[in-house]
C-alpha cells in the first residue's frame, strides 16, 4: 500500500483548499444529518460518521474497510464498542456505502500524523482538511495491514468516545443533572445517585444534534474490558451457514454469464476471431472484444491488454464457449521472454549497477571490506507469484438508462467506482457499487480490471451480467509479486564480528524500508537497480517485504556459520540497540526450545522481520529423510503494540505463515515464449491440510504503537524453512521455491 510523506501531507492540504497553510478553519462540524440518508433505516439515528444507533438499543460501526477474511469488521467495532462502553450482544458492523462521503480520512491520518501531538483547537481543522483530501483521493482502501491501526486508532476509538460524550450530555440535559455525575455502562446510561437508568437509544435524537468532540478522552489499556480479549466474530456464523453474500452470490432478474481471456502475451491483442463454433453452442449470447483499459488512482493503479469475452445464459454454456474459440493472437516484441532471460537480465544489471539508488550508505565500506579476515558472497533470488484467492475474480453488473449497478468483492470501493464510471463514460454520481464480503484479496482485487470488464459486458449486451473469471484466466493474467534477485557481500573480522554488509538487487516496489536489516554492523550499503519486465507487477501480502525477508533473514544466518556462531545467538548480540526486537527473537527462541538437540536429520531455523509497524519472530522445526521434506512445526512471536483482538491477530498470523509457507515450498509463476506457463493449482499448488505443520503463536503486548497483523507473518517463513534445512542437511536454500532444489542430508 502506499506510504505518504509529511511533505506529501502539506501537498494534500494545498490541493484540499490550504486549511493548514493559510489557517482557513476547514471543520467537520456535525455530518451526521448530511450523511444520514444513506446508513439509517427506519428507528436508526446516525450520531457519527461512523456510528449508529437503533431504537433496539443496537450499535452499528460503520466499517470503512472490506471483509475479506481477515476479521477487520470484528476488531475495528471491538474498538468502538469499548470506547463506548456498549455492551458487546448490542453491537454489529456493516460496511460504509461506497460514496466519497465515507472516504476514510482517520485511514490518512494515521498514515500522516501518527505519534504527532496537535492542540485541540487545531484538530477540527485538520480533520477537515482530511476530509476533503480522503474524498479527493478516493481513499476506502482494505490493505497494507492499516486497518486497526489507523482507523481503529483515529476512527472507531475516536468516535466510540465522542459519541458516549454526547450521550451523556444529553443524558445529563434530559435529566437535569451534572454531566459528570452520568456515567456510560453496557449501552446504559445510569444516575447513580438515583438509580435512574435508560438505555443509549433514549438520548440518540438530542445526541445527533450535537457536533461531536474531536479530542475526546481515551482509554488506557488497563481500562479496556472489550478490546484485548476474545469476543465473537461478526461475520462468522452467516459464513458457517452458508447466508453470507459474496460477489458470487448475487442473483439478479434476466441476468447472464460472462468468462474472458485476456492476450497471453501481457502487451499484447486480437489479430482475428473465428467464433463460428461458439456460436453455435446452445446459450451462449454474443462474443465481446473488450478494448484495453487502464486506471489511475493512489493504490491499484493499472492497464491491461486487449481482452475477448463469451456471455451465455450460464457460466458453464460460456466457458465452453470460451474453449472453443478460436482466437489468434498478435505477435509482440515479448513473445522470446522467459524466466530465465529475466533472471539472466537482473543479473547484467547486478552487476553493472547503472544507477544504482541506495537505500542506506553508512560507513566505510571499501576499508571494512579491504580489512576483513572473511568475505562470503551469495546471490539469492524468488520468482514471480500469483495471488490465488480462495474466490476467484467476479462481478455483477447492470447498466441502464445511463447508471450503472455493480455487485463485486474489493478492496478498493471508491477507486473502483470511479474506475467504472470512467469506463462508462458516466458521471461517478450515476455508479452505485455492493461491496460484498471477498474469498481473499492480499493485494490482487485492489485492480479493478475485473470490474471494468463487467460494467462493459452489461452495457453492450444490454441485460444484466455476472462475469466470473475461470481459475486459469486469474492465475495467468494477475498482477504479480515480482521476480527478484539479490546479490550479498558481508565482511567478518578476526573474532567473527560482521564489519561489513553489502546488498544490491533488481527491481524496488514498497515500503522503502523492506531491504533493511536491524542488526549492527559498521558499514552498510544497501541499494537496487531498476530493471523493469513486461510482466505486470502488484502489492502481494507483505509486498517488498516477503521477498526481502526470505534474502536478509537467509545472508545473516550464512554470516552466522561462516563465523562459527549460533545463529540465534549471533542475530540476538547485534540487536542489544534494539529491545522489542530482541525480546521478541528470544521470546520465539525460548518457546521453540531452541537449546534442546534434535534428532538427525531433523533442523531448527530461525528469521525475524519488523513490517507494517509490527515485529514478527519465527522458528521452524523440519524433517528431512530420504530427500523428503516435511515442516512440522513453527513457533510464532509477533509484538504489535498491543492485540486488540487476539484470536483474530493469531488467525492472521497463522494464515500469514501458511500462505508465505506455500510460497516458499511451492510458489512459482514462470514466464515461457512471454507467458504464464501455469494455470491452475495442479502446477501452481498451495499447502494442503494434510501437510500443514502445527503452528503456535504467542502475543507480546508491548505498549508500544499499534502495528498490524495481516501481513507480518509472512516473510519470515521463508527464511526460518530455508535456515532450518540448511540445520538438518548442510544444503543451503538461495532460490525459491524449494520444490525445485534437491534436500538430501
Amino acid at each position: 500500500m502506499g506510504k505518504w510523506t509529511r511533505r506529501g501531507f502539506i501537498s494534500a492540504g494545498v490541493i484540499a483548499g490550504g486549511g493548514l497553510i493559510v489557517g482557513v478553519a476547514i471543520r467537520p462540524g456535525n455530518r451526521a444529518s448530511e450523511l444520514s440518508k444513506h446508513v439509517t433505516g427506519e428507528g436508526e439515528t446516525l450520531l457519527h460518521t461512523w456510528v449508529k444507533l437503533d431504537s433496539d438499543n443496537v450499535v452499528t460501526a460503520i466499517v470503512p474497510h472490506s471483509e475479506m477474511g481477515q476479521g477487520v469488521g470484528t476488531a475495528l467495532a471491538q474498538m468502538l464498542a469499548d470506547e463506548l462502553d456498549a455492551d458487546w450482544s448490542l453491537v454489529k458492523f456493516e460496511e460504509a456505502p461506497a460514496i466519497s462521503e465515507f472516504a476514510n480520512y482517520p485511514m490518512f491520518k494515521g498514515m500522516l500524523l501518527a505519534g504527532v501531538d496537535m492542540p485541540d483547537f487545531v484538530v477540527p481543522t485538520v480533520d477537515g482538511v482530511l476530509i476533503r483530501t480522503a474524498q479527493a483521493l478516493d481513499l476506502q482502501i482494505t490493505g497494507g495491514s492499516l486497518s486497526v491501526r489507523t482507523t481503529g486508532a483515529y476512527g472507531m476509538r475516536v468516535a466510540g468516545a465522542a459519541v458516549k460524550e454526547m450521550l451523556r450530555i444529553a443524558a445529563a440535559q434530559a435529566w437535569q443533572v451534572p454531566v459528570g455525575q452520568v456515567v456510560a455502562r453496557d449501552s446504559q446510561m445510569i444516575h447513580e445517585a438515583t438509580g435512574r437508568s435508560e438505555p443509549y437509544s433514549a438520548f440518540a435524537a438530542a445526541a445527533a444534534e450535537m457536533t461531536p468532540p474531536a479530542s475526546p478522552t481515551l482509554k488506557t489499556p488497563d481500562e479496556f474490558k472489550i478490546m484485548g480479549r476474545h469476543v465473537q466474530r461478526h461475520d462468522l456464523p452467516s459464513k458457517v451457514d452458508g447466508t453470507a453474500t459474496f460477489a458470487l452470490d448475487v442473483r439478479v432478474p434476466n441476468m447472464l454469464y460472462a468468462t474472458v481471456k485476456r492476450a497471453p502475451t501481457f502487451g499484447g491483442g486480437v489479430d482475428n476471431i473465428d467464433d463460428t463454433l461458439t456460436r453455435g453452442i446452445k446459450g451462449v449470447v454474443d462474443v465481446v472484444r473488450l478494448p484495453p483499459a487502464a486506471f489511475s488512482a493512489l493504490v491499484g493503479g493499472f492497464s491491461s491488454a486487449e481482452s475477448v469475452a463469451v456471455v451465455a445464459e450460464g457460466y458453464w454454456q460460456a466457458k465452453k464457449g470460451m474453449d472453443a474459440l478460436n482466437i489468434q493472437w498478435r505477435a509482440t516484441e515479448n513473445d522470446a521472454v522467459s524466466s530465465d532471460t529475466i533472471f539472466a537480465q537482473f543479473d547484467r544489471d547486478i552487476s553493472a549497477a547503472v544507477d544504482r539508488q541506495p537505500d542506506v550508505s553508512e560507513g566505510d565500506l571499501a576499508a571494512s571490506m579491504a580489512n576483513a579476515v572473511q568475505v562470503i558472497d551469495a546471490d539469492y533470488r524468488v520468482p514471480f507469484l500469483a495471488h490465488t484467492c480462495m474466490e476467484p475474480l467476479n462481478a455483477t453488473a447492470v447498466v441502464k438508462d445511463g447508471f450503472c449497478e455493480i455487485w463485486i468483492g474489493c478492496q478498493s470501493p471508491l477507486s473502483f467506482r470511479q474506475a467504472v464510471a470512467d469506463s462508462l463514460g458516466f458521471e461517478v454520481e450515476n455508479v452505485t457499487l455492493n461491496n460484498c464480503f471477498m474469498g481473499g484479496g492480499f493485494g490482487r482485487k485492489s485492480r479493478a480490471d475485473y470490474a471494468i470488464q463487467a460494467a462493459q459486458l452489461a452495457a453492450k449486451v444490454g441485460r444484466p451480467v455476472q462475469l466470473i473469471w475461470s481459475r486459469e484466466e486469474d492465475v495467468q493474467q494477475d498482477f504479480y509479486r515480482p521476480a527478484v534477485q539479490s546479490r550479498f557481500r558481508g565482511a567478518l573480522d578476526e573474532a567473527g564480528n560482521l564489519t561489513a554488509w553489502e546488498n544490491t538487487y533488481a527491481g524496488k516496489m514498497e515500503p522503502v524500508e523492506a531491504p533493511l536489516i536491524p542488526y549492527t554492523v559498521a558499514a552498510k550499503e544497501i541499494g537496487h537497480v531498476a530493471s523493469p519486465t513486461h510482466v505486470p507487477l502488484g502489492a502481494w501480502r507483505s509486498v517488498d517485504h516477503s521477498q526481502h525477508g526470505f534474502f536478509t533473514e537467509s545472508f545473516i544466518d550464512e554470516v552466522a556459520v561462516a563465523a562459527g556462531q549460533d545463529s540465534y545467538e549471533y542475530r540476538a548480540t547485534r540487536l542489544k540497540h534494539l529491545p522489542r526486537q530482541l525480546a521478541v527473537l528470544r521470546k520465539a527462541a525460548t518457546e521453540a526450545q531452541w537449546d534442546v538437540p534434535l534428532a538427525p536429520g531433523r533442523g531448527r531455523g530461525i528469521a525475524l522481520q519488523e513490517c507494517f509497524g509490527s515485529i514478527v519472530a519465527e522458528v521452524v522445526e523440519v524433517t528431512v529423510k530420504d530427500g523428503n521434506l516435511s515442516v512440522d512445526r513453527v513457533v510464532a512471536v509477533i509484538d504489535a503494540g498491543y492485540a486488540i483482538s487476539p484470536d483474530g491477530m493469531k488467525a492472521q498470523i497463522e494464515s500469514g505463515i501458511i500462505y508465505g509457507l506455500s510460497a516458499a515450498l511451492y510458489g512459482e509463476i514462470t514466464i515461457k515464449d512471454g507467458a504464464v506457463a501455469e494455470s491452475n493449482f495442479h502446477d501452481y499448488s498451495s499447502v494442503r491440510m494434510s501437510k500443514a505443520p502445527v503452528i503456535e503463536t504467542h502475543i507480546i503486548n508491548s505498549g508500544e504503537t499499534m502495528g498490524g497483523a495481516g501481513e507480518p507473518g509472512t516473510p519470515p517463513i521463508a527464511p526460518a524453512l530455508a535456515n532450518a534445512i540448511f540445520n538438518a542437511t548442510g544444503n543451503r536454500i538461495r532460490q525459491l521455491p524449494i520444490k525445485n532444489s534437491t534436500l538430501n542430508v
